[in-house]
């Protein structure tokens, strides 16, 4: 960004006081002996800061991914940068996705949460909100990058036509003569550093944001789901962990950064990650942590950050992974190798471009397993313990964005 926005040291502090404060309301309004009605209107409101402070920073998201990747590519001066860039960030979110989905199949494999469920649990459920998500064939995906109407893709949240659209925009003022080029990019950098003030501004609401959701979280989950599902739940967090650990190596061992270091420096943006469940939405601070706190150069922070909120989902693909052999676990169902392997491509496939907003990635669960056999109450089941599975798998889904930065400033100072 065009000035610092280190928000405040200790701003982690604060959210995470705001998200203990907020576990604590949540557990005893949860407990309490009151009209269900009530204590759901009350979860409402006390959600009330957290969803103002979603809602304000998805208002810039737009002006923000495009000012951000145009003003990154043509920061760079050079189509053969964003060349080699490109080159590595897409192979390198493969291959970091497909090592997530491996931890994830590893974790329920050795786990094998099924095998403590209460089969009683298992009742029907209809799910009147949850549809399965658009089954297109490989030429329909490709021809759907393509951003035919801007106005549609920001309707329909399609964070992915809108980078490619950025994308080819900063390649095309590449290509004009840089005298035609100046006022629009001077419009852009406007832009951006207005969104980055509506940033600053909203970042003052956080801590109370925090306490707020996951108040309302708690109170409308419930201890009894909690604790019903805690060994699924444990395996999840479990193998989102060892994926925060496989970060920690590639810090250390590509980025040569200390991992430690690195943790350090995006914890607050990990714990409002964590408590907004919006990868997409907190992107303004992620950019921000990866340039000032992280030192990325700005033109790889501005490109990868975008991208990657779009296509790089290693925590939302790891979970799909696992509640999806969960499920054929529960109802008995057996999975070839063919079969397994077909899972890790089709959710590899799946993540890429999903909406990181709240509860997306349980629609795109419902279409992975009523392929494998799944009765759609096995949605159900596990529909109670997602919003607070969703939060962790958004901070690695971040995590996995910042990582990537790291990696790609480091391979491309080298180049």
């Amino acid at each position: 960004m065009s000035k610092k926005h280190h928000f405040s040291q200790y701003l982690w502090v604060h959210i995470l006081i705001g998200l203990v404060a907020g576990v604590a309301i949540g557990v005893a309004l949860s407990m309490a002996d009151m009209n269900i009605d009530f204590k759901q209107s009350l979860a409402e409101w006390l959600a009330l800061p957290g969803y103002v402070f979603i809602d304000i920073l998805k208002m810039i998201i737009v002006p923000l991914i495009i000012s951000s990747v145009v003003l990154g590519i043509t920061t760079s001066h050079s189509k053969e940068f964003i060349r080699r860039l490109g080159l590595r960030i897409v192979p390198y979110f493969i291959m970091t996705t497909a090592i997530a989905i491996t931890i994830g199949l590893a974790a329920v494999y050795s786990i094998n949460p099924a095998q403590y469920m209460d089969k009683e649990l298992i009742t029907p459920v209809i799910l009147e909100n949850v549809q399965v998500f658009d089954n297109l064939t490989i030429p329909q995906r490709i021809l759907n990058l393509i951003p035919v109407n801007m106005t549609e893709a920001q309707y329909t949240s399609n964070m992915l036509q809108i980078v490619i659209f950025a994308i080819i925009l900063g390649v095309v003022i590449l290509s004009l003569p840089t005298k035609r080029t100046k006022v629009f990019l001077d419009l852009m950098q406007f832009a951006q550093d207005a969104c980055m003030v509506v940033v600053d501004w909203a970042i003052k609401l956080a801590p109370l944001a925090v306490f707020g959701l996951m108040a309302a979280i708690i109170a409308k989950t419930g201890l009894s789901a909690i604790l019903s599902m805690a060994v699924y739940m444990g395996t999840v967090i479990a193998a989102l962990l060892g994926v925060l650990f496989m970060y920690g190596l590639i810090v250390s061992l590509i980025g040569r950064r200390n991992p430690l270091w690195f943790f350090s420096q995006i914890r607050s943006i990990q714990l409002l990650a964590f408590s907004t469940s919006t990868s997409s939405g907190v992107m303004p601070i992620t950019m921000a942590t990866a340039e000032d706190n992280l030192q990325v150069r700005p033109d790889i922070a501005r490109f990868v950050v975008p991208l990657g909120a779009t296509i790089n989902m290693d925590g939302t693909a790891l979970y799909q992974a696992i509640a999806a052999i969960f499920l054929t676990q529960l109802y008995g169902i057996d999975l070839s190798s063919a079969q397994v392997l077909l899972l890790l491509v089709t959710t590899i496939g799946a993540s890429i471009g999903t909406p990181g907003t709240p509860g997306v990635g349980l629609v795109i669960l419902a279409t992975i397993v009523s392929s494998l056999g799944v009765p759609p109450e096995g949605i159900g089941l596990i529909l109670g313990v997602d919003r607070i599975l969703d939060m962790c798998r958004t901070t690695i889904n971040v995590s996995g964005d910042l990582t990537a930065c790291v990696v790609m400033d480091r391979w491309l100072r080298k180049a």
